[in-house]
């Protein structure tokens, strides 16, 4: 085996151990990947609990007198800072803790409630979502989920009040994406009193105003001479913490303090060690899974300013004789934002269910939902821009300020590349287990491995032939439903083709990944939003309304939606890859861009 082998056979093997070393339920996405519709995790379209209701009301309610009265977004972008008042009244009404139990001064809020919070802040301001983002979502969410009651006794009162912020750290110079290459240092010190940190970190999210930070750093693994990444507290009042860079200047969501900080023999008693040692990569994950659940909230409601801005001025700006609304072109932009923004909310919610739920192993949807709902906002914001013309290009209006906010969400909590990758090897795995049991028994019979082979081939074979079921309620949602089931049988086909024509080297071939990707997302989000529209048909018929809810944004995703997936599947086998390739090896190796005279 050579040096590259040796190196796969490595990343692999750490892969395993990372993503598939706890339960593995058929969840959702992976039951696509094998040609199932897990429909107890999708129908009923969740709702919140009506007592909860009640109180989230009462919180947006809040939230929104303040947010009018005391919010200026223009302002935080033009002063780079958002102002400790807006950090108090945000605090006041309980946002910065909204999910933390209530012994410890939170509101004890469902994910989904959660979310429907994120989505009002999103909505007006991306620095201030992302700023309560990163200290509720990501920064004391290590702590709800994985810290002892003593930890949580000393820290959340305050955090969840605001008095104190939190931050994650786990960025560096060349751990970001690929998160197992953290590099700080956490040696044991002799009497096993704390551990001794040394390492920068940078791109921190509330690095310079947090009180406490969950910091990620390397520890000896026992026995061996390897490291395994452990998360710790860390305050910046302890020696040796020095700030390098307060607030990196950046291009959008300016009032967020990101920072860059370096630790220098920084001693972090053995108490402020937050899970097991060496287990920090799984609370690195399972907190990026919250985040992600709220990041697409934040969107969500920025994709529905977009569909208020696109409407305002589509009906008041005049051109020939005409208003904007009256151009078969604008309106396709309008169309397109509210269908967005309708799958948007539908996949959020459902995927903030899961975790309500307690459901196990979500991180394939978590990732879907980031990327899925950051490439839409883009797009709303891109059609609302050129909706507003020149205009849009100055600052009396919010959209550029939104189109510069907006840019970092495809690269933040994993850069939509990686987890593009990511959730097609991942959901591959399972049918590529399979097919692997049916080759290996091939070219090594056994008693044993024929039984699993025949399992695994009887598996293959009935997914490829049967149709799944899309139970929906409402009649006249059978169609969609009908369809969907087929695309899902025919992604599942297009998978299996793949997996035996490409077997490992499949692993490199991320053109390849892309489309099963792109494919098992709009597959997500058209199930959510079929979901979605048959629980408002069936609340709308138990309350007695004889209209229906108007659908027509929901049904033309559905319809954008299937032909995309159509379109992904065909990519599979009529592409250009090989001269994309090509082209990209030749401006590559030449050093620089060549261009045809």
């Amino acid at each position: 085996m050579n040096k590259l082998d040796e190196q796969r056979q490595k990343e692999i093997q750490q892969a395993e151990e990372l993503l598939f070393a706890g339960p593995q339920a058929l969840g959702f996405a992976k039951g696509l990947f094998q040609g199932h519709f897990v429909s107890d995790w999708v129908m009923p379209y969740p709702r919140i609990p009506e007592a909860q209701q009640g109180e989230l009301d009462q919180v947006l309610t809040e939230l929104r007198k303040f947010l009018n009265a005391d919010l200026d977004a223009a302002e935080i972008d033009r002063q780079a800072d958002i102002p400790r008042s807006v950090i108090d009244g945000l605090g006041r009404i309980g946002v910065l803790g909204l999910t933390a139990p209530k012994e410890y001064g939170g509101h004890g809020f469902s994910q989904m409630a959660n979310c429907k919070v994120l989505e009002e802040i999103g909505r007006r301001c991306a620095s201030t979502s992302v700023f309560v983002n990163a200290h509720h979502s990501i920064g004391i969410r290590a702590l709800l989920l994985f810290g002892t009651h003593e930890q949580k006794q000393k820290w959340l009162p305050k955090l969840v009040t605001g008095e104190q912020l939190g931050a994650f750290a786990l960025t560096e110079r060349e751990a970001g994406s690929d998160a197992a290459n953290v590099q700080m240092q956490a040696r044991p010190s002799e009497d096993g009193a704390h551990f001794i940190l040394n390492g920068e970190k940078r791109y921190i999210t509330n690095a310079a105003i947090a009180h406490e930070l969950t910091v990620m750093a390397r520890t000896p693994v026992p026995g061996s001479d390897k490291t395994a990444v452990t998360a710790f507290l860390v305050t910046p009042d302890m020696p040796g913490f020095e700030m390098l860079e307060a607030r990196m200047p950046k291009t959008g969501i300016k009032g967020t303090a990101t920072g860059r900080f370096a630790l220098r023999d920084v001693k972090v008693p053995k108490e402020n060690v937050l899970g097991p040692i060496g287990k920090g990569l799984k609370v690195a994950l399972t907190v990026l899974d919250f985040g992600r659940t709220t990041f697409g909230a934040c969107c969500t409601g920025a994709a529905k300013t977009c569909l208020e801005l696109a409407i305002a001025h589509a009906n008041s700006r005049r051109q020939f004789n005409k208003t904007l609304g009256e151009f078969e072109l604008v309106k396709k932009k309008i169309a397109r934002i509210a269908a967005d923004a309708y799958a948007m909310e539908a996949m959020t919610t459902v995927t903030a269910a899961f975790i309500d739920r307690g459901l196990e192993d979500y991180m394939l949807e978590t990732a879907m939902l980031k990327v899925f709902t950051t490439e839409r906002l883009w797009e709303c914001i891109n059609d609302v821009f050129q909706i507003y013309g020149g205009s849009a290009y100055f600052t009396d209006l919010p959209l550029e300020r939104m189109l510069r906010d907006a840019r970092i969400n495809q690269i933040g909590e994993g850069a939509n590349e990686v987890l593009t990758s990511f959730i097609a090897l991942v959901g591959m795995r399972g049918p590529g287990m399979e097919f692997k049991e049916i080759y290996d028994t091939m070219m090594k019979p056994s008693r044993d491995g024929m039984s699993k082979a025949w399992a695994a081939g009887k598996s293959r074979l009935s997914a490829t032939v049967r149709v799944p079921d899309v139970p929906v309620q409402s009649e006249q949602l059978r169609a969609h439903a009908r369809q969907l089931g087929r695309l899902i049988r025919h992604f599942n086909f297009a998978v299996n083709r793949a997996l035996i024509t490409y077997r490992e080297p499949i692993l490199d071939m991320q053109l390849v990944q892309e489309r099963i990707a792109n494919a098992a997302m709009d597959l997500f989000a058209s199930t959510c939003v079929l979901s979605r529209i048959d629980g408002e048909i069936q609340f709308a018929g138990r309350n007695g309304n004889s209209v229906s809810p108007d659908h027509s944004a929901a049904d033309l995703f559905l319809r954008q939606s299937f032909r995309r997936i159509r379109g992904f599947l065909a990519g599979l086998t009529d592409n250009d890859d090989k001269a994309v390739i090509a082209a990209a090896k030749s401006c590559l190796t030449s050093g620089s861009a060549k261009t045809a005279a």
